[in-house]
């Protein structure tokens, strides 16, 4: 499954920048099989724009594909209806991904092609339990199932010695549900694409990182992964449900300062993993100054001795957040040869590629076709709250007939149109005046009704 060379002549932009670059591959590539009617369903959700227009790099990506989980080969299928014809044979899913790219596009670009086909390999490890779902999960791979069971099973010597005597040591198994599988496979996928792009990155040039959002539709679930800033939230009935965190200098805090506690040599002797309300001046050696460190969620007060003049591994707050004054997000892909400016501090290892996964059962609730749900980068959260956003996509689809097929696309070009703002003599403005967004901005817009989400 290697990373395909996109060539100059491969990347297609278009000049107005509603739209992104498409970036097509010069020929097909093996394991990975582009198909126009997935490129169209895409285009029927997603709407993008570069740098709110203001300038021509894009280092947002986006994808979506429905994809078949066999005992073999990845099959991506280029259509929903190809797929269920195939069922029979395996379980299809759907896949949304969005990819915010940072300090260059090729890790975007990467995961955009190939996220989903490790998470279609990490699922072939469980089909026949997605195939079979009133089975119970063996505790070791290849071991005879048994019909699923809430009640912990005990294990003993009388079960293997066929009446020998108890005895008091006995194993108790931990019952495993098939949705924590499916939420494994899906942790573990994002892990190998990180590791893939750390092996490929010098010999396909790929530059940066990416925060990525991930959705799967699978027996009758939304399985919503997150590693970074970008936002999912859903909308029902006008109600907001959020769907995924947003993971920051801030956010992870306690976590990263554990980490700068428990192995202080990656702080390379020029960071502390102590908070500080401000920087320390040298005069202020001895005094007592607020401070937390990585066990704290409150502030008190300690004696400042010469440890603590160094740099705070976690500075500055809200949007200008950094780690090692370099990076504001904590979690992504990529970002192998991230460095603190001027050194040779490697970031990585303070970032994870871990996403947070939660799971919505779309079958335990009736939806309207105005029900959707919303993936964003953060260049529409920056200026845009969830409120703002459920409303403005309610009213925008009530303007048109359930049955329309285009409306979510036209939902989602909305949002983005009203992130970016209109050029005025002082920049981008919002309909309210605030500035508009100045970042990357690709929204989703994904019906929640089965009639339409099928259509």
């Amino acid at each position: 499954m290697p990373f395909p060379r996109l060539p100059e002549n491969a990347v297609i932009s278009k000049p107005d920048y509603n739209s992104k670059p498409l970036l097509m591959s010069g020929k097909q590539d093996v394991g990975v099989r582009q198909h126009w009617d997935a490129l169209v369903l895409m285009a029927s959700l997603n709407k993008q724009v570069i740098n709110a227009g203001k300038s021509p790099l894009n280092e947002d990506q986006a994808c979506c594909r429905v994809v078949c989980v066999e005992k073999g080969a990845p099959m991506e299928r280029s259509s929903a209806l190809q797929a269920r014809e195939d069922e029979t044979n395996g379980v299809r899913f759907n896949f949304w991904g969005l990819f915010d790219g940072h300090a260059g596009t090729g890790a975007a670009i990467m995961a955009s092609k190939l996220l989903h086909l490790h998470i279609c390999n990490e699922l072939q490890e469980i089909v026949e339990l997605l195939l079979n779902p009133t089975v119970a999960p063996s505790i070791i791979l290849g071991e005879e199932a048994r019909p699923l069971s809430s009640e912990p099973r005990n294990t003993s010597s009388q079960e293997e010695g066929g009446g020998a005597q108890p005895v008091e040591r006995f194993h108790q198994e931990k019952a495993v549900s098939l949705e924590s599988l499916i939420i494994g496979a899906i942790e573990n996928a994002f892990k190998q694409m990180d590791k893939q792009i750390e092996r490929e990155r010098s010999a396909y040039s790929i530059t940066g990182g990416c925060c990525a959002l991930a959705v799967l539709y699978m027996m009758g679930k939304l399985y919503v992964a997150n590693a970074g800033d970008s936002r999912a939230i859903i909308i029902r009935n006008q109600e907001v449900i959020p769907m995924s965190s947003e993971f920051t200098p801030e956010t992870e805090r306690q976590r990263l300062q554990y980490l700068g506690f428990l192995k202080p040599e990656l702080l390379g002797n020029e960071f502390t993993h102590m908070e500080f309300p401000r920087r320390i001046q040298h005069k202020e050696l001895g005094k007592k100054m607020l401070f937390r460190d990585h066990t704290m969620t409150g502030w008190a007060y300690k004696t400042i001795e010469e440890e603590d003049l160094k740099f705070p591994l976690i500075y500055g707050e809200g949007k200008r957040a950094r780690v090692m004054a370099t990076i504001g997000v904590t979690r992504g892909l990529g970002d192998h040869d991230l460095k603190v400016y001027n050194s040779n501090i490697h970031i990585k290892p303070f970032l994870s590629c871990c996403p947070e996964v939660q799971v919505y059962d779309v079958t335990q609730n009736q939806h309207s076709p105005d029900d959707v749900l919303v993936l964003g980068s953060d260049g529409l959260w920056d200026v845009t709250t969830d409120r703002e956003v459920a409303d403005a996509v309610s009213s925008f689809l009530s303007q048109f007939e359930p049955s329309d097929p285009m409306r979510y696309s036209l939902a989602a070009q909305d949002l983005v149109m009203r992130s970016r703002g209109v050029l005025k003599d002082r920049g981008w403005r919002l309909a309210n005046d605030r500035l508009g967004s100045g970042d990357d901005i690709t929204v989703f817009v994904i019906p929640l009704a089965s009639q339409c989400r099928e259509s």
